[in-house]
């Protein structure tokens, strides 16, 4: 049996949250309510989020030697998550981020940085960190080196998940190996060139043979094709304090539930409840929940959903 069921390679960051009574028009100006340092970054946060659940995870990525390094690290300390090959880089600042949160909508609006000397090469990722375990999460920064775990993990039948929001060069390199892809909603058109979402998604996993190819809605929940069929799941309506991270989130559950075996609408619910369940506190992981909380919310949560794309999604599955 593997010794860990999931392992993450790619981002991590440390956050300054600034709340604003309301965003400010171009050119304006408005007094923050609160600033909190908090640590967040994709692949670090799904993996948070796949530990609260149980989960026995291994991150790989790098971290700067600055304060904001040492949050991140002594963050991830605390989760039970493993860090033997994470390296941290000297007189290296870590990522960063300042993600302005307007308090009337819980939205936010992301600055962020990530100096080069963070990027991980192909090279220092072993066959031995990859195989170690069931699943393999990434994202698509560091591309090459993602792009040779990916690979790794594909020659030893290990499934791969991906979560990526833009266009990477060279990140064809990587799609041929991925299994479930669940990308933001915009990747997937500005990939394809395809702007109506059914035909860039059913594109995507056409032309690279994956098992399922998603795409996250935000507050509208998330859409997939499996099997040759369009799953729409809508999402729960909570007390939106913050969205900051809901994606990571939704990512961490969904390795879980691939893990768990769930069924795509399942899958699909279940991380759309973790996800809106994360967005009811301040920060990145700030709202993790338990999974008895999450059952709680698929059980008895109201749903927001788009009419139109739930329509087609049944007409273009019969």
């Amino acid at each position: 049996m593997p010794e860990f069921d999931v392992v993450g390679v790619g981002l991590n960051a440390t956050d300054t949250l600034l709340t604003v009574p309301r965003f400010p028009a171009y050119a304006g100006k408005v007094p923050f309510e609160e600033e909190i340092v908090s640590p967040g970054g994709q692949v670090a946060s799904a993996l948070v989020a796949c530990a609260r659940l149980g989960l026995r995870a291994k991150y790989i990525g790098a971290i700067g030697d600055d304060q904001r390094g040492r949050i991140q690290l002594e963050s991830l300390r605390g989760t039970g998550i493993d860090l033997e090959h994470v390296q941290i880089r000297a007189n290296c600042p870590n990522q960063s981020a300042y993600i302005i949160i307007d308090r009337s909508t819980g939205e936010r609006t992301v600055l962020w940085r990530r100096p080069g000397c963070l990027r991980i090469a192909p090279e220092e990722i072993s066959p031995a960190q990859i195989v170690c375990a069931r699943l393999l999460h990434i994202d698509g920064h560091d591309t090459p080196a993602v792009a040779h775990a990916a690979s790794i993990a594909r020659r030893h039948a290990i499934p791969v998940t991906v979560d990526v929001d833009t266009i990477y060069d060279g990140f064809d390199r990587v799609l041929p190996n991925v299994d479930y892809l669940v990308a933001s909603s915009e990747f997937p058109s500005n990939w394809t060139g395809r702007r109506d979402p059914f035909e860039a998604l059913a594109a995507l996993q056409e032309e690279y043979g994956m098992k399922v190819a998603a795409m996250t809605l935000g507050a509208h929940g998330s859409l997939a094709r499996v099997d040759g069929k369009f799953v729409y799941s809508p999402a729960f309506m909570v007390e939106c304090v913050d969205t900051t991270g809901a994606g990571d989130v939704f990512h961490g559950a969904f390795c879980y539930a691939v893990l768990e075996g769930m069924a795509m609408p399942e899958a699909l619910e279940f991380s759309n409840a973790m996800a809106a369940l994360n967005c009811t506190a301040l920060g990145a992981r700030g709202g993790i929940r338990p999974l008895a909380e999450v059952r709680a919310l698929m059980a008895g949560g109201r749903r927001r959903s788009m009419a139109e794309v739930a329509g087609r999604a049944a007409a273009l599955s019969k």
